[in-house]
């Protein structure tokens, strides 16, 4: 198979099947081995609210040059299902592939259980249409016309040859491996090496040797046939080796916060199980003891608790403690916490949440995507108080901004919230390794020991915790009226004070004297100026691209950033002048660092993953400033690039109406 005059190494390649037949697996297989084959890669996984039988699939993209999202278009489509082939084969481009199981051919539209009717009627409509049959042949015959090649492959066929192979007939043990079977195959059509899938299938698979070794032997079957059988020529795309980059590595987003974490010093984590934050505790539980230097090793207690509201006490507890402490939960169970975040508002807790967003209310979409949540965590609880709002873009932000938001909680003492979301967490992308002199810690400031005579004693020599110090050199070019008072950990000699959920003296005892109330409210709220002092300005906003007053600027946040950044490559070179402002620190606003960012720029655009462009409005009550245009989507499925550019072109080319919807999603 020659890989003349074909397009080599830029491919997505998608992969469906039943949720919990491997879809996951042979993804995870697919990228570990192009990563190991020195490409870059970036994977999002799509799946429904069930465990078992709904449709499930998994995007990966693979480039030589740096990617950060996914594209609409699909190069090689694997299945080993019918539906995912009704689902995708008409997003298939013409030189594009799809491998699928040939004994499929002849089933019915109808005779699928799992299609939704509102899918199923545009299928038939679309195939009525072009005078297809409404069967899986249709739709093949469909993705024919428009210029895929067909690859059907007889995979049990192949089992009962390969199970005779190696003299093992239990045939419903091995079917288990028709998904390494079929990525295989695809592999073989693309022509990229075998040594480095099966590599990769032995790290997968690397705490089951036997398994590993079975789905090794299985691959390279389906591999040999595939390439002896099947003729690939048609293909316009192929995958080759290259050395690897010594300093990439493989990293999925369920993995990058709850790394952070641990390097953060993070001792405590509570969580009540909830999609698509579970995966954080997940991983944390099953990395509990960390190997460190000289031979000791740190430890991290993961609790998993009978509802939100003890997840968030629980680790409020903790934190007085002194032990760093997060919980990590989606938007239904942020909703149970807010009173409880109000009390650490209310005491001064430093306490992380990290929340993943989903697609709301209420249950929502509990397995897509949305960033429907802004509003809300810089709002959520009844009365005033302070806390900070922190949005990562991406997994490689997501770690580094996770140990960030630990010094902002215990730095100026108060709830931070981490904005996440499923499409962060549901990625895998190759990135640069963590870079562990990036790493600061700041525990602000902590008193470990309270000497009989310190000034911090009050009445009855009791900690005056809550002190309202007024003469903090460090807030000299501040507006706050009143500092940060040291805080202790719990049963620390001398360090006795009270915490309530009233309003309280510098001691902590629940008063209702007026002035005392006012001068405490002025204390917890000027915490924001002195954040909004202290924060780096790269942590409020950052901004890419061609900084020139005539460029169109596009402002955003959180996972927004990959799709915003492949698009303005692609603008850029094509010779369009596009920035791109990066919003980071999402409350306290940052009022001067974006009037800075955006001063003399003439068209705004706005790109959210919501309905009623949150960014936008929080803009607007900051600073005055109304979007030109807004791009948004809300139908579950993460942006694409291709939307993006397209979306765009739209408004560069002055075709635009200022409300642009992003419809795309399988």
């Amino acid at each position: 198979m020659s890989l003349t005059n074909k397009v080599i190494n830029s491919l997505n390649w998608l992969i469906g099947g039943a949720q919990g037949s491997g879809v996951d697996s042979a993804a995870n297989i697919f990228s570990r081995a192009c990563a190991e084959g020195g490409l870059q890669v970036f994977g999002k996984r799509e799946y429904y609210s069930n465990i078992k039988g709904e449709h499930s699939y998994f995007t990966v993209r693979v480039s030589e040059k740096e990617i950060r999202s996914h594209v609409d278009e699909i190069n090689m489509l694997v299945s080993f299902d019918s539906e995912t082939l009704l689902r995708h084969a008409g997003s298939v481009v013409a030189g594009g592939g799809i491998v699928y199981d040939s004994e499929l051919v002849d089933v019915k539209i109808g005779e699928v259980p799992s299609l939704d009717d509102a899918f199923r009627d545009r299928l038939v409509a679309l195939l009525e249409k072009r005078g297809r049959p409404l069967t899986v042949q249709g739709i093949l015959d469909y993705a024919s016309d428009k210029g895929a090649s067909l690859f059907g492959i007889p995979y049990f066929q192949l089992l009962e040859e390969f199970s005779t192979k190696i003299e093992d007939h239990s045939l419903s043990k091995l079917s288990r491996m028709v998904n390494v079977m079929s990525l295989s195959s695809s592999v073989a059509l693309l022509d990229f090496q075998f040594e480095t899938l099966g590599s990769a299938i032995r790290f997968i698979f690397r705490s089951k040797p036997k398994i590993a070794e079975l789905n090794v032997m299985a691959a390279n079957y389906a591999y040999e046939y595939t390439r002896l059988h099947y003729d690939a020529s048609g293909l316009a795309f192929g995958l080759t080796t290259k050395k690897p980059l010594p300093d990439m590595m493989l990293v999925q987003g369920n993995q990058s916060s709850a790394l952070g974490k641990l390097t953060a010093g993070c001792r405590f984590q509570t969580y009540y199980p909830i999609t698509p934050a579970s995966d954080d505790s997940e991983f944390l539980e099953a990395n509990a003891i960390v190997p460190q230097a000289e031979g000791k090793d740190g430890s991290i207690l993961v609790l998993q608790t009978e509802d939100e509201i003890a997840a968030i006490t629980m680790a409020i507890g903790g934190a007085l403690t002194g032990a760093r402490s997060a919980t990590a939960t989606s938007g239904p169970g942020f909703s149970l916490m807010t009173e409880a975040l109000g009390w650490a508002g209310m005491n001064e807790v430093p306490i992380v949440v990290s929340l993943y967003q989903r697609a709301g209310p209420a249950t929502g979409l509990p397995t897509r995507h949305e960033q429907g949540d802004l509003l809300f965590a810089t709002r959520a609880g009844h009365g005033e108080f302070p806390r900070i709002v922190f949005s990562s873009g991406d997994i490689e932000e997501s770690y580094y901004d996770t140990i960030k938001v630990f010094n902002f909680a215990e730095k100026f003492q108060m709830p931070v919230i981490h904005l996440l979301d499923k499409a962060i967490a549901n990625s895998i992308t190759t990135c640069k390794i963590f870079d562990q002199q990036r790493i600061l810690i700041d525990r602000g400031l902590l008193m470990e020991n309270v000497p009989d005579s310190s000034p911090e004693l009050g009445d009855a020599n009791h900690y005056r915790r809550f002190r309202l110090i007024q003469d903090n050199k460090n807030n000299k070019d501040s507006d706050a009226k009143y500092s940060i008072s040291p805080r202790v950990l719990l049963g620390t000699e001398n360090g006795i004070f009270w915490n309530t959920g009233d309003e309280h003296t510098e001691e902590g005892h629940i008063t209702e004297d007026p002035e005392i109330r006012t001068a405490m409210m002025d204390k917890r709220m000027d915490k924001l100026m002195i954040a909004l002092d202290q924060i780096e300005d790269e942590d409020k906003a950052t901004w890419y691209g061609i900084d020139e007053p005539n460029s169109l600027t596009v402002i955003s946040w959180g996972s927004t950033k990959g799709a915003i950044l492949d698009a303005m490559d692609k603008l850029i070179e094509e010779g369009k002048k596009i920035r791109f402002v990066q919003l980071r620190l999402l409350h306290p606003f940052p009022f001067e660092r974006l009037r800075a960012l955006i001063k003399g720029y003439k068209q705004l655009v706005d790109i959210e993953m919501n309905y009623s462009s949150q960014l936008g409005l929080l803009i607007s009550e900051n600073i005055g400033i109304s979007m030109d245009y807004l791009i948004v989507k809300y139908n579950g499925r993460p942006m694409s690039s291709s939307e993006v550019y397209n979306a765009l072109m739209r408004i560069m080319s002055g075709e635009a109406p200022r409300r642009i919807v992003l419809e795309h999603g399988a």
